[in-house]
């Protein structure tokens, strides 16, 4: 359990989660924790639900705390760290989830000794089911840096990177979630169109994509294997992936990856 103070700047979906995911593991206690956000329901939402304590403003968060994730849209980041530069120092650790913005970005409007974390997470941290990429730069102690990784699996993976692959991860990670969630429902229409009620096609849909991904983690066998062992000769499944390949499945998912890596570099 940590004592130092933990400041969330932008209470969206992700800095809600992760906020959520301190406070219900105790790993950080909710009198510990500070937030700011530009919309006042929204932090009395917050308040009321986590009993954690409401900064003024992103100066006043930056002031009060040791350790401020910056969970804002890449449009208003800029705002953001100039607000802030001047409490960034010393001790303090920023951490960044803000996608498509590297720490050399960071680093234009903070001091050049400030130790900063960049984050990629996806949305399954929403649940703890995430995949969370960390780089670090600056002069972070290792107690430091494994301090906030400890904090950081409540939400999931943490994998540590170099910051060269976060555009990388992006396309495969953080953005993955929403062609997944697009497969998933694809394959519910189609159980639909052969006859199967919605709420039942969404559940198999759902279970199977899950189930599949847990054997792939689980036996470390290369997917084409684990595909292999679905294609009965002259059966159901290879004629379905003859017609997934027919159509450019694996060209379709590659080529968008690319295209939300390439977009993702120019954030």
């Amino acid at each position: 359990m940590s004592d130092r103070k933990i400041g969330i700047i932008g209470c969206g979906n992700m800095g809600s989660a992760i906020l959520a995911s301190f406070v219900e593991s105790r790993k950080v206690l909710s009198y510990n924790i500070w937030v700011y956000d530009v919309s006042n329901e929204r932090l009395k939402t917050m308040k009321e639900k986590y009993d954690i304590n409401i900064a003024s403003n992103s100066v006043e968060l930056a002031e009060l705390c040791d350790e401020i994730i910056l969970a804002v849209k890449p449009d208003v980041v800029e705002k953001v760290l100039s607000e802030i530069s001047n409490k960034i120092s010393g001790s303090k650790i920023l951490i960044s989830i803000v996608a498509g913005k590297s720490i050399d970005y960071i680093k234009r409007f903070i001091k050049a000794d400030a130790k900063i974390i960049r984050l990629m997470p996806n949305t399954p941290a929403l649940i703890g089911q995430g995949v969370i990429a960390m780089t670090a730069e600056g002069p972070i102690e290792d107690d430091e840096f494994l301090h906030i990784k400890e904090l950081l699996t409540t939400l999931g993976l943490v994998v540590e990177v170099d910051e060269k692959y976060m555009d990388a991860i992006t396309g495969i990670s953080g953005s993955s979630p929403a062609y997944v969630f697009m497969f998933i429902e694809a394959l519910a229409d189609a159980g639909v169109y052969a006859g199967l009620p919605r709420d039942i096609s969404y559940q198999i849909a759902a279970q199977a994509v899950m189930g599949s991904a847990a054997l792939v983690l689980k036996t470390g066998k290369h997917p084409g294997v684990l595909k292999d062992m679905v294609c009965s000769p002259g059966g159901t499944t290879i004629e379905a992936v003859r017609e997934l390949e027919r159509n450019g499945f694996r060209s379709a998912v590659i080529e968008a990856v690319i295209s939300c890596v390439k977009k993702s570099k120019t954030l």
